[in-house]
């Protein structure tokens, strides 16, 4: 919990706190009510906020880092990525925060807990679609997301939402030359998703994503897997894909990012059943 907010705190006479929606090591999303709507009677004056959490509170730049996932996610306008709503700073508190869409639902990686051995193809494809399709197009944007993972998916009535940013990269801010930071620094991968040249100091890419978002589909096909995958470990085509999507699965989960050989887009394909005869 950032230093000095907590729940009941109302931050720029406006956002009512309530509860603590989720945390990690950059950031806590709260649950708040947004009195200034709710004082004309709006139906649903509730929105997510986020703010940093320690210790990026207290790094002189930890505000550029929330700026920038505000700014990158703030461009993308798609039915399966979080909607983002206003930045703003409570000069009294001195804190910096971002307000967003209310999701209700469960993450991923808590649907994995309740599913240890994955979900059936008829479940699991409408979820692998509306993942690539998200990703697809937040790549389209020039924008990469740097951290694919179960807990930053949520499913929901109205399906699933890509969130969370916060290690994200974007062509038109750089080119911009708006602030940015080096993600790398941070060393905040998870390493069950994180692309392998990740994890050893190399460029976020769009193989990075790719890759992630294959550790995502295969976990949501085979199960939870219960050790970190090593380079020279095959892995077996999960119980729940069907066989012709398993080529380009498995291209996209190659330790290599040189030997993924197809594209978010091209996966998105062939988990929707187009057959290509060109994966290895």
């Amino acid at each position: 919990m950032t230093a000095g907010v907590g729940p009941t705190d109302v931050l720029a006479g406006r956002y009512q706190l309530e509860r603590v929606l989720g945390s990690g090591g950059m950031g806590v999303v709260y649950r708040a009510r947004d009195l200034l709507h709710g004082a004309f009677g709006a139906a649903n004056a509730w929105v997510a906020l986020k703010l940093l959490g320690e210790p990026l509170a207290q790094s002189p730049d930890g505000h550029v880092l929330l700026y920038s996932e505000f700014a990158l996610t703030r461009t993308l306008r798609h039915e399966h990525v979080v909607r983002m709503f206003a930045f703003e700073v409570d000069t009294v508190r001195q804190v910096a925060f971002f307000t967003m869409e209310l999701l209700q639902g469960v993450t991923l990686d808590r649907l994995l807990l309740e599913c240890p051995e994955g979900l059936p193809w008829s479940e699991l494809q409408p979820l692998a679609l509306q993942l690539l399709d998200a990703l697809s197009y937040a790549h389209r944007q020039g924008v990469l997301h740097g951290d694919v993972k179960p807990a930053n998916i949520l499913l929901g009535d109205e399906g699933l939402r890509l969130f969370d940013f916060g290690l994200g990269h974007g062509t038109a801010q750089e080119a911009a030359g708006l602030p940015g930071l080096s993600r790398s620094r941070l060393n905040a991968w998870t390493p069950a998703y994180a692309a392998p040249e990740l994890m050893t100091g190399g460029e976020l890419s769009a193989l990075a994503d790719l890759y992630g978002a294959a550790c995502v589909v295969y976990e949501l096909a085979q199960g939870c897997r219960s050790a970190p995958r090593q380079p020279d470990q095959p892995l077996p085509r999960p119980r729940g894909l069907p066989r012709q999507c398993w080529p380009a699965l498995r291209s996209a989960l190659h330790w290599t990012p040189e030997q993924r050989k197809v594209t978010v887009a091209q996966l998105r394909e062939a988990m929707a059943g187009v057959r290509r005869c060109w994966f290895v």
